[in-house]
């Protein structure tokens, strides 16, 4: 339903707030009507509010208005002293205080019906620093290069007792000075300023300002307005935004789509030409274009668009320009759009080769990490299967192992040194091994027999149980330290620690063994003495012949000749 509430001089457009879509027209003003009507103002300055309900035209005496807070039954007061009070149909505060916001309830009685209104009133304060409030702004459109008004509203109510509107005060964005622009020319009598030649600079926040006297009193009446500045559109011929004489890089057999923008005067043909021939808007075609709707570039002035699709490229597409043209009444362009083929991608290309070489480098070292072993045993048969090491040395390890006092922790290092061994290594693998206590003479000093054997042999080999130190005997233990000794002072020989029993206590072991744990490290012989735990393809003997030389193919022969057979030989020689 629309209804008439008293109309103003000027139509002025407001702001919305707060979802609310409300007016501040005060006086002869034609809106919709609102289930609750919202009213705003500035903390200290008095405002008068009308009710809306009031139908024209209806001569006052045919009425009887009375205003009510929302909740109360009884009217508002019409002392004119009062802060707060009804006169002549309308509502005032002055001034409005914080505590006024909220709900306000007017009744319209006739002959024959009453009607009321629910009035919501909302007191703000200015944003900080500022002369007004950013979300409590009339909004006011001009054009620019045409005359335009500023036009300050809702000032008929404070009017003087002449019935003369006060002096205005104006300011833009707060500050006062800017009517020194001789474009700007204040409008007597209508509380406006009229703009000669309106340019985007006049665009902003202007604030207009006058002072209100009541009862001896004097107070603020301030409005501000948000200026918009619309270009005007020129009497120009037609601007292409894109394309502009360009050239495209596409592969071949791709889709294109090529948009051309235009802006200028109203008015406009825009349409594409290849080889000189109109290009039809007609989809079953494999070149076609297609138009877009009108847009408003930023200036205010008409952007249209038409799309130049192809579907597919072919090979007389190359070198070909496409031609946008365009035209009004006031002239006529074009552009061009040339397809080139696409160059290589120098850079991508090396940014792959270079993430693909990072990955390919990532993988072999994973692959290298947990197949090290393997890989190293598989390279020794098949890489180095022909391949003879001449350093002059018989053995390829010296296996040393401490002797105890029995038991059957070391029965079972005594069955691993002399039994299962030899069976991997020796007769499996084909290694040649010293053995001492079973490869040297009887009567022998370990000392001077490990000196010789250690500087004949490639590896040096040291077997340990769990209680070999705390039980083995004192001058056993004696020559195998000086064997040790006379073995890592040189540092020729590279040294293979294997622990029986799992981990091993090295706090009480000589100094030496600790050394070579420290520098070396150890092997765990965890496994039993079944025929599964005596292949040589298993872990722990995987990782033995890693840390052992690399070994040449040898006969049938030499893989069960043993070292004790070549010692008896020798000693029957002499």
């Amino acid at each position: 339903m629309v209804m008439w509430i008293l109309i103003l001089l000027r139509n002025i457009q407001i702001k919305s707030i707060s979802k609310f879509s409300f007016s501040l027209s005060l006086f002869f003003f034609l809106i919709e009507e609102c289930v609750i009507c919202n009213y705003f103002v500035l903390v200290g300055e008095p405002t008068a509010i009308s009710c809306p309900v009031i139908t024209l035209p209806m001569p006052h005496s045919d009425y009887n208005l009375t205003w009510y807070k929302n909740g109360s039954s009884t009217p508002i007061t019409t002392e004119r002293h009062a802060r707060i009070h009804q006169r002549k149909g309308l509502l005032w505060f002055i001034p409005a205080t914080l505590e006024d916001s909220g709900l306000y309830e007017c009744e319209v009685r006739s002959l024959n019906r009453s009607k009321q209104k629910i009035i919501n009133l909302k007191v703000f304060k200015n944003d900080n620093d500022l002369c007004f409030n950013g979300e409590m702004k009339y909004d006011q459109i001009v054009k620019s290069a045409n005359a335009g008004k500023i036009i300050c509203p809702d000032l008929e109510n404070f009017k003087d007792e002449d019935n003369i509107n006060p002096e205005i005060h104006w300011y833009k964005e707060c500050k006062s000075g800017f009517l020194e622009d001789k474009r700007l020319v204040l409008a007597e009598g209508e509380n406006a300023i009229l703009i000669l030649n309106a340019t985007i600079q006049d665009k902003g926040n202007y604030t207009c300002r006058m002072v209100y006297t009541f009862m001896g009193k004097q107070y603020n009446v301030s409005r501000t307005m948000n200026l918009e500045v619309k270009e005007s559109p020129l009497k120009m011929r037609p601007e292409f935004i894109y394309p502009n004489n360009n050239t495209i890089e596409v592969e071949l057999g791709s889709q294109v789509t090529v948009d051309c923008n235009t802006t200028g005067a109203d008015g406009f043909e825009v349409f594409w030409t290849g080889n000189g021939v109109y290009i039809d808007v007609f989809y079953v075609s494999r070149i076609f274009a297609k138009p877009n709707n009108e847009e408003t570039a930023y200036d205010g002035r008409p952007v249209y668009s038409v799309k130049l699709i192809i579907s597919e490229v072919h090979s007389e597409d190359y070198e070909q320009p496409f031609v946008c043209q365009a035209s009004n009444a006031f002239g006529q362009v074009a552009s061009y759009i040339i397809l080139k083929h696409r160059a290589p991608d120098v850079q991508r290309w090396l940014t792959g080769v270079f993430v693909s070489f990072l990955l390919l480098t990532f993988i072999i070292l994973v692959v290298y990490k947990i197949f090290k072993i393997d890989l190293v045993l598989w390279y020794r048969n098949f890489g180095c299967a022909f391949v003879s090491k001449e350093d002059g040395k018989i053995y390829d390890a010296c296996v040393l192992y401490t002797k105890g006092c029995g038991g059957s922790n070391f029965y079972r290092l005594e069955t691993f040194v002399l039994r299962i061994l030899p069976n991997v290594l020796e007769q499996q693998c084909g290694y040649n091994l010293f053995i001492l206590g079973r490869d040297d003479l009887p009567g022998e000093a370990v000392v001077s027999v490990a000196d010789e054997i250690f500087k004949q042999s490639r590896r040096l080999m040291i077997i340990f149980g769990s209680e070999t130190f705390s039980c083995v005997q004192l001058e056993d233990a004696s020559e195998q330290q000086l064997a040790l000794y006379s073995a890592l002072i040189r540092d020729e020989t590279q040294v293979i620690l294997i622990e029986m029993d799992g981990t091993q206590d090295y706090t009480s072991m000589p100094e030496s063994i600790r050394y070579i744990k420290q520098k070396h490290g150890a092997i765990q012989w965890k496994g039993d003495f079944s025929e599964k735990s005596c292949s040589a393809n298993t872990k722990f003997w995987k990782n033995v012949r890693y840390q052992m030389p690399a070994k040449k193919k040898v006969s049938f022969s030499e893989v069960y000749l043993s070292p004790q057979t070549l010692n008896n030989s020798a000693a029957k020689g002499n």
